[in-house]
């Protein structure tokens, strides 16, 4: 049986759950909005303290909704149509999911090493959960697969991704990113413009210190 078009027009929400809005989180943010923006869709930051002054590369960012308002009031209406992505879930997202949901729902900051359970927050409010696999991703790793899967109908297992890169940020020295990335065109992994900068930066401070 033949996939079905493209569906275009999902909704995107990351619920920050901070009070701070690192660099790391902001580049993801940027380019989740960028590239939602770009395939039709919408990209929500909810639950953003009035106080979280946004940096510049998201102010009127095209693509990004941002709301002081937490999921469960923008949504109060329409629960069903709520997808939690959440590592914990029993059921791997696929294609089908597009025809059933319309909001997809990450719980703040997924790139965390190790990980922490911080979608549970989420998952007590009974929203219908969805995995991506096994390995841990970036936030705006996780949206881009999702987004492949419902919006362009890609099986999440046919998805080429690279685990474990190893960046080069010196002339001798690499390290290696903890997360699972999606293979870009040039054979690395696809990051946010910027983070490569940022992660040479910060190298000398270990790669905890970005998180």
């Amino acid at each position: 049986m033949a996939n079905a078009a493209p569906s275009a027009g999902k909704t995107f929400v990351v619920e920050h759950l901070d009070p701070e809005l690192e660099a790391w989180s902001s580049l993801e943010y940027a380019n989740i909005a960028k590239e939602c923006h770009s395939s039709g869709a919408r990209f929500l930051l909810s639950s953003v303290p009035q106080s979280l002054k946004l940096p510049q590369n998201l102010q009127g960012a095209e693509g990004l909704t941002v709301e002081n308002r937490g999921i469960e009031e923008i949504y109060a209406a329409q629960k069903d149509k709520v997808c939690l992505l959440d590592p914990a879930a029993s059921k791997d997202l696929s294609p089908e999911d597009g025809d059933d949901f319309d909001i997809f729902l990450f719980g703040g900051i997924l790139g965390d090493d190790p990980p922490r359970d911080r979608t549970s927050e989420l998952r007590k409010k009974g929203y219908q959960g969805r995995r991506l696999g096994p390995i841990q991703m970036t936030t705006d790793t996780a949206v881009r697969v999702t987004r492949m899967i419902v919006q362009e109908r890609v099986p999440v297992d046919k998805i080429v991704y690279l685990d474990h890169p190893e960046i080069k940020v010196s002339k001798n020295e690499t390290t290696e990113m903890p997360f699972r990335y999606v293979k870009g065109a040039d054979g690395g992994p696809i990051m946010p413009e910027g983070m490569m900068d940022l992660i040479k930066k910060d190298s000398e401070k270990g790669l905890g210190d970005l998180l």
